[in-house]
């Protein structure tokens, strides 16, 4: 059995960098990125580095794979000439790394020689690589592009129409589909500019709408007026915003009780925001009274609630002359408030009315209701039942117009003689253009005021109500529908340009037209695209593939087929009519899909533990069919980001009773330092390589026992968490850096018992858990005791970087907590979950010894609380440090908050605290984890850290008033301070 690449070496440094790279420029992403919304994308580099070292020889060259990785340079290093020449003002030039981001490099024809001489070594043939979850389609993108033959499946329909635009119409078509798309799309334009005439007033002066915004409308249950809803009366981040005008009529109850809008140009002038954490408040002023969120909850599922118009977005061309006397121009944006004109409310509804019974019977516009779900939950409590009223009326007639418009096109050019493939892969991109609209153009699109753009309607993972929202003008030169057909016209050019080494300073047509720069024919390796559930590939012969390369669905993170039901009811209204084999189901199948969904099993005892075993029953019939498929000495290499345990432990459990052993790891940083996801948050960056090979038969050697095993697991992670840090590993990514080894060292001697029995917990009475609980087995060992273990380790090694090595390490449980806490998750707010295991690594009971001591816990995270909530809540503890060093910590940095520093040295001395190397350690590590306040130059400051951030400042006054003998430099990562 030949040992591949990927089990002994990855730079996995550079491959962070070039990862992060690839995303931190959000005006310049990959083309698979912004063909069509698909959640959890990984990085295109990130996919062909998992894919080729899977399938390359051990003793493959080093240098020759960063080559066709396209990384020709050192990217960290470049990175850290970045970082430093944005303190010291340094010009690096336009381009400091020296070469394009790795992902656009095509690998040269002597490059695919070598790559093909060196898989030959590992397998026979051409490798045959299988992704049984491809969702957005990165890593068969990524196979297709390095030669390979790739397999390609999805349970979720929207998901395979995005994997066959993406692989199948680039590769096998060329620009060719480019070709027939730009002239589908220009025949969809011609036939709709007529149907659109009047729904949008013309603006005057030659001004273009960027947005109409729209704030959601409720009445007053107090004085009858129509109050509009929104948090803030924000615009632009220079001022430029809303005053609310309330016009009280003839009094409260009586008519004319409505609100006018100006535009202003200072912060200081605009409107309080009239809703706020559910609750609105009345902006009339002969009232002003606070209405429940229960009331507008009420009204809007009693169909009450409605929107009004109050502010419209637009950009207008200015003519200047420079110096030399030529006239330059440029757009500026602008903001007016509506006009009478402007309300064309009237005449929409009269449309609609004419248009919904025709399109109901032709089935061209959505009449599903929105199913019970996890990410449902939310649109339902505001009246929205159906998928329909997830749009305004504007939008509902817009999107219905777009779809007939779609379908008489279609039936137009399939009546036509040599229908061909070619031109039902372009009905497949204008299918998904219209999607890209339906995005920016529903009630859940907001306007962003710090770009001032709108937002898509998933620019979160959610269906979060939103009390305003924007609206796009489908038929807008540059805008609307132009926009959208350009952006997918841009997509397809750039990936055929990806994917064909012919299509580089060539133009592609089909394929038996194509020839490479070298005159020799391109033939396109064979891709296959499924749409089944991953247990059951029954088109996949046994013993076939070479390498899975999977990117598994996320436990609870990401639940794709409630989501993607917002664009399936209207593809299969526009692209199921190309593809109907797709979209038979009425929605997307949420019972099969492999997700820990509690929805699922609403109404039942313990749901979210019914929903943990569902994935894990889940993970392991699909890895069970990935062995199955897969050669004897095949190798299966999965991405995974989580940080909850119970996703690892699920995860894990499912690779052992498949039958695989995990024979490497490797963590990846792979999520740009802006992401939404992940910004402000304790989320991981990481995403964990694990690599796994079917388990050899078992050997007569015995059991194996947890107390001889525990050393060795403990001994592989201190080998490797040295290097995950140098490679940029931090924080909560760290710990979960370290699952890999441990779980490594766990599977290869799986399964594990243990020689001493464990003592049995206390039952806990009215828990999911309890419910579900199998038998208690005394001798048994999990994963999950791996991870503990795992997280030991780390705890022992990140204590000894964030303290002065000849200090003592030995903190109190709740100090040593506190510290690890701030140090693993840099956030105030961060999972239960993963709060447990640190609480279980320094031996406290969550419950009891930190919720409602230092913490306190909401929904399913905890939040910490700095000096000044603990004294507020009265829970500082006792001064002296006797319970805990973090009490004496708190105290002082209360007292200099609250009084002055003075008071915290005098707090201290009468303490005897000043010498005492407890507290001067905990002072020390307290000083190394919190966040920095502002005025640190070079400092990154996150929202959600400006409290504990004053502990800090209060803290370092007073270790340069009574400690600088003591800890006289702090050697934090993020700056030095002396």
């Amino acid at each position: 059995m030949s040992k591949r690449l990927i089990e002994s070496w990855l730079p996995i440094a550079a491959l962070g960098e070039e990862s992060v790279r690839e995303r931190r420029s959000m005006t310049a992403l990959p083309p698979t990125y912004y063909l069509h919304v698909w959640w959890a994308r990984r990085p295109l580099i990130a996919s062909r580095a998992a894919v080729l070292a899977s399938l390359l020889p051990e003793d493959a060259d080093h240098e020759m794979f960063m080559r066709v990785l396209g990384i020709h340079g050192d990217p960290v290093k470049t990175r850290i000439a970045i970082e430093k020449a944005k303190k010291t003002g340094e010009d690096l030039g336009l381009d400091p790394y020296g070469y394009s981001r790795a992902f656009s490099y095509l690998p040269s024809k002597p490059e695919m020689a070598w790559l093909r001489d060196e898989t030959s070594k590992s397998v026979d043939g051409i490798p045959i690589v299988l992704d049984p979850t491809a969702g957005g389609g990165s890593i068969p993108f990524e196979s297709l592009r390095l030669g390979f033959a790739t397999m390609a499946n999805d349970i979720n329909p929207v998901a395979v129409l995005i994997l066959k635009q993406t692989l199948e119409g680039p590769l096998n078509f060329g620009t060719a589909v480019l070709d027939d798309f730009n002239r589908i799309s220009a025949l969809f334009l011609k036939k709709a500019e007529n149907k659109f005439e009047g729904i949008f007033p013309a603006e005057p002066f030659d001004a273009i709408v960027l947005g109409y915004l729209w704030a959601r409308t409720i009445t007053c249950p107090y004085c009858g007026g129509l109050v509009p809803l929104s948090p803030n009366w924000r615009l632009a981040p220079d001022g430029t915003g809303v005053r609310v005008l309330p016009q009280v009529g003839e009094g409260p109850s009586k008519p004319g009780r409505i609100c006018q809008f100006e535009i202003v140009y200072k912060a200081a002038e605009h409107s309080e925001g009239t809703v706020t954490r559910g609750d609105a408040k009345c902006p009339f002023p002969d009232c002003g009274l606070v209405i429940p969120g229960d009331e507008i909850k009420t009204q809007a599922q009693a169909g009450d609630m409605g929107e009004q118009l109050y502010t419209v977005a637009y950009k207008k061309k200015i003519v200047t002359l420079t110096k030399t006397g030529k006239t330059r121009e440029k757009w500026e944006r602008g903001y007016r408030a509506p006009r009478p004109e402007d309300d064309v409310s009237a005449m929409v509804r009269a449309k609609l009315e004419e248009k919904l019974p025709e399109w109901e019977a032709l089935d061209l516009v959505p009449t599903e209701a929105i199913p019970e779900g996890l990410k449902t939950e939310e649109p339902k409590r505001y009246g929205m039942n159906y998928w329909r009223d997830l749009f305004s009326p504007r939008q509902l007639l817009g999107h219905g117009t777009s779809v007939e418009v779609f379908r008489e096109l279609l039936v137009e050019e399939q009546a036509k003689p040599g229908f061909s493939e070619i031109t039902k892969a372009a009905f497949g991109y204008l299918a998904l253009s219209l999607d890209k609209m339906l995005n920016y153009n529903s009630r859940m699109s907001v306007w962003m005021p710090t770009r001032e753009v709108v937002a898509n309607t998933f620019n979160r993972h959610d269906f979060a109500f939103c009390w305003s929202h924007s609206e796009m003008a489908p038929l807008i030169v540059g805008l609307g529908y132009d926009w959208a057909i350009e952006q997918t016209a841009k997509c397809v050019r750039e990936l055929v340009a990806l994917a064909r080494p012919d299509a580089q300073g060539k133009k592609a047509t089909t394929t038996n037209q194509l020839s490479l720069l070298g005159g020799e024919t391109f033939t396109p390796p064979l891709v296959t695209v499924t749409c089944s559930s991953a247990d059951s590939l029954f088109h996949v012969e046994d013993g076939s593939i070479d390498v899975v390369v999977m990117d598994p669905p996320y436990y609870d993170n990401v639940m794709y087929a409630e989501l993607s039901d917002f664009f399936y009811i209207w593809l299969k209204r526009t692209a199921g009519y190309v593809y109907p084999e797709l979209f038979r189901r009425t929605l997307t199948d949420k019972e099969n899909e492999a997700v820990a969904n509690p929805a699922k099993y609403k109404g039942q005892k313990g749901a979210k533990a019914l929903a943990s075993r569902d994935y894990r029953d889940r993970m392991a019939a699909i890895f069970a069919e990935c062995r199955r498929v897969l050669k004897d000495d095949g190798i299966m290499t999965l991405m995974f980001t989580h940080k909850a345990t119970g996703a690892w432990d699920a995860l894990t459990k499912g690779l052992l009773e498949a039958g695989f052993v995990i024979t490497a790891s490797w963590p990846i940083n792979t999520e740009a330092e802006g992401s939404l996801h992940i910004k402000d948050k304790s989320a991981a960056n990481s995403t964990i390589f694990l690599v796994c090979r079917p388990r050899p038969d078992a050997d007569a050697a015995g059991p194996v026992y947890w107390e001889d095993l525990e050393p060795k697991l403990a001994s592989a992670v201190r080998e490797r968490i040295a290097s995950f840090q140098e490679a940029g590993i931090r924080g909560v990514d760290l710990y979960l850096s370290s699952f890999g080894p441990a779980l490594e060292v766990f599977s290869r001697h799986w399964p594990v018992k243990r020689g001493q029995p464990r003592v049995q917990p206390q039952p806990k009475r009215n828990t999911q858990l309890a419910l579900l609980e199998e038998p208690f087995d005394p001798y048994l060992t999990t994963p999950e005791d791996a991870l503990d273990a795992a997280r030991r380790e780390v705890k022992q090694w990140r204590l000894g970087q964030i303290i002065s090595t000849q200090r003592n390490k030995d903190f109190d449980p709740l100090t040593e907590w506190f510290i690890l806490a701030w140090d693993a998750f840099g956030a105030s707010q961060f999972p239960f979950d993963e709060a447990l295991g640190l609480a279980r690594v320094v031996g406290l009971d969550m419950d009891k010894d930190v919720i409602g001591t230092l913490a306190e816990k909401k929904a399913s995270d905890v939040i910490l609380w700095d000096s000044a909530d603990r004294a507020q809540k009265g829970r500082l503890g006792s001064s002296d440090g006797s319970r805990a060093m973090i009490d004496a910590l708190h105290h002082a940095a209360n007292a200099a908050r609250s009084r002055t520093l003075q008071a915290a040295k005098e707090m201290v001395e009468d303490n005897g605290l000043l010498k005492d190397p407890s507290f001067v350690a905990a002072l020390e590590a307290a000083l190394e984890v919190l966040p920095l306040p502002r005025e640190f130059e070079g400092a990154k400051i996150i929202q959600t850290a400006e409290a504990p951030a004053s502990d800090f400042e209060a803290l370092e006054k007073l270790r340069r008033l009574a400690f600088t003998t003591l800890i006289p430099v702090l050697k934090r990562g993020d700056l030095p301070i002396e």
